[in-house]
């Protein structure tokens, strides 16, 4: 980033200080917690039932909610992290733990939803028997342990990204189920054991879309793209425009974690304005149009932000 002998005032947003993390209540991290341990749980039970009974479907919905009980273990993660002190080496914190962990986890579903697809294309062209008994029962296990989840998740407290976020995963899981029993009833009255890997397909699909969005929206934040929705250069324009301000320039935003954008920019003062009062200004207006959260600004001398900017 330019630099020289400039001014620079590093400015919250908010007003309230330097701290990155997220407040959440203590009953929204236990609620999660024991949505987690069911997921887990059944998934396991799951699994087993699907390879005891042969069915495909099941182990694909095991793999589903194998996705949701990792995504509600990113979300205790992040619950966590945020309480821990930053330190002179990562004057962050411990956020990125939890993006590191959800590319790890899209890495490792995607290589599953690979397996599936492979096992039910050999199924599709040479059927196996499948007990459509055993498996009707652990799929409609699986509904109410996820009509159960649902419910407790349910009484959260409203407006927590995690707690919504989980919550949306157990409706994924809870559609999962519903087909798993489609499946079965449909075998058990036609005899057709295709049913089984086409629905294991349609689940891997519901698999496939949670990992790939996983492991996209983790690159985007290690590699400290632009936040979505955001354009830098339109961004810079609209504060060139605010009376107060000559020129701005070498704005970088990025993503700390899912739901933390930090940004620095740097701008020239107009003629007869007091230097000290942009950054608050500065600041106030992109928490305000972009919901920013941490802004440092830096104040430029005329025809500074001409020159090329380097990092």
């Amino acid at each position: 980033m330019a630099q020289g002998n400039n001014t620079a005032q590093p400015v919250h947003a908010d007003g309230e200080g330097h701290e990155h993390g997220t407040t959440v209540t203590a009953g929204n991290e236990r609620r999660i917690l024991y949505v987690f341990i069911f997921t887990a749980g059944y998934a396991a039970v799951q699994a087993i039932g699907g390879w005891l009974s042969g069915s495909l479907a099941l182990i694909a919905d095991s793999g589903h909610m194998v996705s949701d009980a990792a995504a509600l273990l990113l979300a205790l993660i992040a619950y966590r992290v945020a309480r821990r002190p930053v330190d002179s080496t990562r004057t962050y914190g411990f956020h990125r733990v939890r993006v590191l962990a959800a590319l790890a986890n899209g890495a490792t579903l995607l290589l599953l939803v690979a397996w599936i697809t492979w096992e039910a294309i050999s199924r599709i062209n040479q059927p196996v028997e499948v007990l459509a008994g055993p498996m009707l029962i652990v799929a409609t296990v699986g509904l109410l342990v996820n009509l159960a989840g649902a419910w407790i998740l349910m009484q959260g407290t409203k407006g927590d990204s995690n707690l919504r976020g989980a919550f949306l995963h157990v409706v994924g899981d809870l559609l999962g189920s519903v087909g798993a029993i489609a499946a079965a009833i449909g075998i058990m009255l036609t005899g057709w054991t295709i049913l089984d890997p086409i629905l294991s397909v349609l689940v891997a699909l519901l698999v496939v879309r949670s990992a790939w969005t996983l492991v996209s929206e983790s690159v985007r934040v290690l590699l400290q793209a632009v936040p979505r929705g955001l354009d830098a250069r339109k961004v810079e324009a609209e504060l060139a425009e605010l009376p107060e301000v000559a020129e701005a320039g070498h704005l970088h935003a990025w993503t700390l974690t899912d739901d933390t954008v930090v940004a620095t920019v740097h701008v020239t003062p107009a003629a007869g304005i007091d230097p000290l009062n942009l950054p608050s200004l500065v600041a106030g207006r992109l928490k305000q149009r972009y919901d920013i959260d941490h802004v440092t600004v830096q104040i430029d001398p005329p025809g500074k932000l001409g020159v090329a900017d380097t990092i």
